[in-house]
């Protein structure tokens, strides 16, 4: 049994129209929501396996943002280019490629893909992932490399503004 959590990047800034979209840092808000998510993350689940994340500022922020509320150490967070402006099937690509250590693993990246890849993997129905929103999929598998589409259970979606 496996463990897939699926982590949007926090809200980024567009206070500097020059910045390329790969360069964008974090808003005050998206880093003002990642401890908040880390923390209701860390009630329950208190280990994490692996983090992967997109290449880009905001992702990578998240990425270090999450992982020291969770002391997760930073150097151990993994760069995957193929997780920006990938589409579902390059999620489905690093799922598969996620080292056999690890009994669970974290996918920080961008919308649509993330969205789209979530509801792939579990056949659900949700609408957008928001910034900093988190899904958590349960897999049958015994092996990275098993990871399907449609093979995946839903166990929870939050995300900043969603009460309790």
């Amino acid at each position: 049994m496996k463990t897939l959590y699926l982590l949007r990047h926090a809200k980024s800034s567009w206070d500097n129209p020059e910045l390329k979209d790969f360069e964008r840092p974090l808003s005050d808000r998206g880093i003002g929501d990642v401890p908040i998510m880390a923390g209701r993350f860390r009630k329950t689940h208190p280990d994490l396996d692996c983090i992967i994340c997109s290449p880009a500022i905001r992702a990578k922020s998240t990425a270090r943002l999450f992982a020291k509320q969770m002391g997760f150490p930073r150097d151990d967070i993994t760069s995957n280019p193929e997780l920006y402006f990938a589409g579902a099937n390059m999620f489905l690509k690093a799922a598969r490629l996620v080292d056999e250590t690890c009994e669970s693993a974290m996918l920080v990246g961008h919308n649509p893909a993330i969205t789209d890849f979530a509801n792939s993997m579990a056949e659900s129905d949700i609408d957008n992932i928001p910034t900093s929103g988190l899904v958590e999929l349960s897999l049958a598998i015994e092996s990275w490399a098993d990871v399907a589409l449609g093979e995946a259970t839903l166990v929870n979606f939050d995300y900043p503004k969603k009460s309790d």
